[in-house]
């Protein structure tokens, strides 16, 4: 026969599961949003700079880029009106985001008993960003232009939590940033010549 005693522990224990259960889901925490004022401006002899971002998200599966904390897409553009400085009196840059895509991929999971306690890794994140930014003189020509299309990928495990998840696309679109300034900075300054003023 179980006595009071016995059932004690069984009880705190089911107790414990039960109320674990019912705790809510951690807050989705914010992140800040990404800007290039840190970094010295890049003087372009323009008058003007336009951004543009012709990249339009699907809403919709194998696209996440919109569930990102901070979009590839928004980061591009923080990063041209925080670095790109105009300091002429004719002409325009002109600054084209043609691609801000993450696009999501299941990966097969082996089977097996050892799959069963061992994380395995689940989804593949493909980033990928594709900007031109063009000199376009005052007739209207385009005098300057690059292209410049850093790309990222990303690998999750199948435990991820949701913050977790969260925190790895920040990242990653932190690193791309990151790796675009350094290309965009580079191709300005080593190819448009006297449009960029040091």
């Amino acid at each position: 026969m179980i006595t009071a005693t016995e059932l004690r522990p069984s009880f705190v224990a089911a107790l414990c599961l039960a109320l674990a259960a019912c705790a809510p889901a951690p807050a989705r925490p914010s992140y800040p949003d990404l800007h290039f004022t840190e970094r010295p401006p890049l003087r372009l002899d323009v008058a003007s700079v336009d951004v543009r971002n012709d990249y339009q998200t699907l809403f919709r599966a194998p696209n996440v880029e919109h569930e990102f904390p901070v979009s590839p897409g928004h980061a591009a553009e923080n990063w041209a009106r925080d670095r790109l400085k105009p300091v002429g009196q004719s002409g325009r840059a002109l600054f084209i985001i043609h691609n801000a895509a993450v696009v999501e991929t299941e990966l097969p999971k082996s089977e097996g008993i050892s799959s069963t306690f061992t994380a395995q890794r689940s989804e593949r994140y493909d980033l990928t960003l594709q900007v031109t930014l063009q000199i376009i003189d005052a007739t209207g020509l385009v005098a300057r232009s690059t292209d410049v299309t850093p790309t990222r990928s990303q690998t999750t495990l199948d435990d991820i939590t949701p913050n977790q998840r969260d925190q790895t696309w920040y990242d990653m679109t932190k690193a791309t940033m990151a790796d675009f300034d350094r290309q965009m900075e580079s191709e300005i300054r080593n190819n448009f010549g006297l449009y960029y003023v040091r």
